[in-house]
């Protein structure tokens, strides 16, 4: 009964605060001194809201600096207000310092509202996953969900110290990480959690990413096996770079990426595909050993071999043609058509694994992990095992032929 009387009141401050918070952005945006005229509804909802306030916002002490900021306003538009009608140097300036002093409190108002709304919403999203931790009967999913959403939005609108200040107090990270590794909860909520940990990454990676690689949150991403989970772990190698990609390496995962590639999921599988091209490009020798140790080179030959696979080097012959004839395959004029580039990049979108084989290889030859050195060695040894994996020397001559065309 009391948590429900404490939840209602919290809604009626926050109905107050939204509503100051708008009036309050609308006067920074505009605090001409004609904004004082009592017909102004920024400043109307302000003044009426001011009086409402006092009462509602004076038993939270997190909210006096607020009321305080709503008093200095008041005192301000007073002093406005009497200016208006005088032309003399002294009201002109009045009304000009008058002015400037409403948009920086506005703004100071602004800014405590939104801190109030950030310490309430954390506080809410840590009670529920407290509460959820294990999952009870009076468990409500989606709650969580909801709130997990509010929180990846509010983050996502850049950084902020005291926004980040509130995350680590309440050690937001490790609750996320524990749903994200709780196999009680359900793969939506920790699909939910995933992207909130490579949200905060974004962020700020200085601070988080460590946590990234000190905990569960890799294992966890490869062990859930969806297509939303993999997004994820694309995400963080392509956030963190090398050193994610040694450490998917030294917990010995490389291999249970690998494996997805042959999944029944398509999604899935491009999905996949997408992450192996991204630890091709960030991954030191050890990573790309074990991508090759895993029969990697076998499985892109294979999935080249698919009706969703191809050549593009052969796509870029048949446009030379047509080009060259002035019709495309259609039989329309490729006149002030797109180039190229967008040919192949409509090509892959329905034939997502066309040249994997040499995209892989580009991505070790122009990627950050690897020396020169190291380059050369690892192209001599895709070649070999691609003529182990072809079926025939026509297939294995024109995925040769695809990495010499990209280099």
């Amino acid at each position: 009964m009391k948590e429900a009387a404490a939840k209602e009141e919290n809604q009626q401050v926050l109905r107050v605060l939204e509503a100051l918070k708008q009036a309050s952005h609308e006067l920074q945006s505009n605090p001409r001194p004609n904004l004082a005229d009592a017909n102004s509804s920024a400043i109307k909802v302000l003044l009426e809201l001011e009086t409402e306030a006092d009462t509602i916002l004076s038993n939270d002490p997190y909210l006096l600096t607020l009321s305080h900021h709503l008093t200095n306003l008041k005192t301000i538009i007073d002093t406005l207000q009497r200016s208006r009608g005088h032309y003399d140097l002294r009201s002109f300036l009045i009304r000009r310092v008058s002015t400037q002093e409403i948009s920086r409190v506005a703004g100071s108002i602004e800014s405590e509202i939104q801190a109030w709304i950030d310490r309430e919403s954390i506080e809410n999203l840590i009670r529920t996953l407290n509460r959820s931790s294990p999952p009870s009967s009076s468990f409500n999913e989606d709650t969580l969900i909801d709130l997990i959403d509010q929180f990846v939005d509010r983050i996502a609108q850049g950084f902020n110290r005291e926004l980040q200040d509130l995350i680590l107090k309440s050690k937001v990270f490790s609750e996320l990480e524990s749903v994200l590794c709780g196999s009680n909860f359900s793969k939506e909520v920790r699909e939910k959690a995933a992207f909130a940990i490579a949200e905060l990454i974004r962020f700020n990676k200085d601070v988080f990413v460590g946590q990234v690689l000190m905990g569960k949150t890799i294992r966890a991403l490869i062990s859930i096996a969806s297509l939303s989970s993999f997004k994820v772990l694309c995400l963080l190698i392509k956030s963190i770079k090398s050193p994610l990609v040694d450490e998917i390496e030294s917990n010995g995962e490389i291999p249970n990426i690998i494996i997805f590639l042959s999944a029944e999921d398509l999604s899935l599988r491009i999905m996949t595909m997408d992450c192996v091209l991204e630890i091709g490009y960030f991954g030191r020798k050890e990573a790309i050993d074990a991508m090759i140790m895993a029969d990697l080179v076998k499985k892109l030959v294979e999935l080249q071999r698919s009706e969703l696979g191809g050549d593009l080097i052969d796509m870029g012959k048949s446009d030379d043609e047509t080009e060259k004839r002035g019709v495309s395959a259609g039989g329309v004029g490729t006149e002030g058509k797109g180039t190229g580039e967008s040919k192949e990049r409509r090509f892959l979108q329905s034939h997502p694994f066309a040249s994997c084989v040499a995209r892989f290889a580009v991505q070790l030859e122009v990627g950050e992990g690897l020396r020169q050195s190291e380059k050369r060695a690892f192209k001599m040894e895709i070649l070999k095992r691609v003529r182990e994996a072809s079926v025939s020397d026509a297939e294995a001559a024109t995925i040769f032929a695809e990495e010499y065309y990209s280099y």
